[in-house]
């Protein structure tokens, strides 16, 4: 029996480890050929409300590039029907809406989520999965709720947030209504996945790099510290992750979470003299993955020597696995940060 690996959980404890661990951002699927095969067939939502198939393509990436943790297969949209919601993934496009907020009431009318009733089959695939199939850590996660909020007011996806600033602008009352809508949603989503067996979470606050510092503070900090500090009780790791959010560095140092992930924007040295004391986690350009092998080489060796100077590094991409990506370059690069890392 192959023996279970809690290596990435010491590393986002910031406790020391034998080498530096790995996992990669949307790592299930996207760039697998057994994945795409599957997508002939099913979509996202339907290998997702299938426990035997989702788990399989959750443990697919630890089987095949040999990863130090595994992260649930879904959507960050996947609570959403739940509370009355009406969100379809469309190919090329992304989650759609067909009924989006505009106002205070259309706020109200959002209902609650009961995860044993309205998702059980996200709980069944992580009991599947940490009580059968896995012998590395299983991360769970959900979006945030700026993130998932941008996407319930705008529609689908956006390039400026214009609609969404504008009511977090013009109309607080409708705005923190909102925000405690979701925190409330987030909040009893994750603690169901942990309680099912996932062993760390990260909360996806993908956009939110559209905000500035003081908009920051005023409008969503104050909903991350509930949420971190209630999922606290859950004594799992915490992680949050955005994109083009470097300017909001400091701002995350200060709430109770255990990991920040940087995306490109930002090394990890630029990071740590800011005085950044959470772990990091992070963060190759994927871009770097399509390139010659020496190249993402050098690339790697610098964020993890980087990484190596301070405390606490797991080594990610600074996004998403593209589907360009060959699954062998990952599986070589995985490869090469364990043994490079090696102490």
């Amino acid at each position: 029996m192959t023996k279970f690996n809690d290596t990435i959980l010491k590393a986002f404890r910031g406790e020391e480890t034998d080498y530096t661990p790995v996992w990669y951002m949307r790592q299930a699927g996207r760039s697998q050929k057994e994945y795409r095969e599957l997508k002939k067939k099913y979509s996202l939502f339907e290998i997702t409300h299938q426990p035997e198939l989702c788990a399989y393509v959750t443990r697919l990436p630890v089987e095949m590039y040999n990863v130090d943790a595994a992260v649930l297969y879904k959507d960050i949209m996947s609570p959403l029907p739940a509370i009355g919601v009406d969100v379809d993934i469309q190919s090329g496009i992304g989650p759609v809406i067909d009924n989006p907020i505009a106002s205070l009431r259309d706020i109200e009318k959002l209902g609650t989520i009961d995860p044993e009733s309205d998702v059980p089959y996200v709980l069944d695939t992580i009991r599947l999965l940490t009580k059968e199939q896995l012998y590395v850590p299983l991360i769970g996660f959900s979006g945030a709720p700026f993130t998932l909020a941008s996407y319930m007011i705008e529609g689908g996806p956006s390039k400026n947030y214009h609609k969404t600033k504008a009511l977090m602008y013009s109309d607080s009352k409708a705005w923190f209504a909102l925000m405690e809508k979701l925190a409330d949603m987030t909040i009893t989503y994750v603690k169901a996945q942990v309680n099912a067996g996932a062993q760390a979470i990260q909360i996806f606050d993908s956009w939110v790099g559209a905000l500035n510092v003081t908009d920051y503070r005023t409008y969503i900090k104050p909903v991350m510290n509930r949420i971190f500090s209630e999922l606290r009780e859950t004594n799992v790791p915490l992680i949050i992750f955005g994109v083009g959010a470097s300017h909001l560095m400091k701002e995350w140092n200060d709430l109770p979470v255990d990991v920040i992930g940087l995306d490109w924007r930002m090394s990890i040295t630029e990071a740590r003299e800011l005085d950044i004391t959470k772990a990091l986690q992070g963060n190759l350009d994927p871009a770097f993955l399509l390139a010659d092998w020496e190249v993402v080489e050098e690339k790697a060796k610098q964020i993890i020597d980087e990484g190596k100077a301070h405390p606490s590094h797991v080594f990610n991409l600074g996004h998403g696995v593209t589907p360009e990506i060959s699954p062998d370059r990952l599986k070589k690069l995985t490869t090469f940060i364990h043994e490079y890392s090696k102490k």
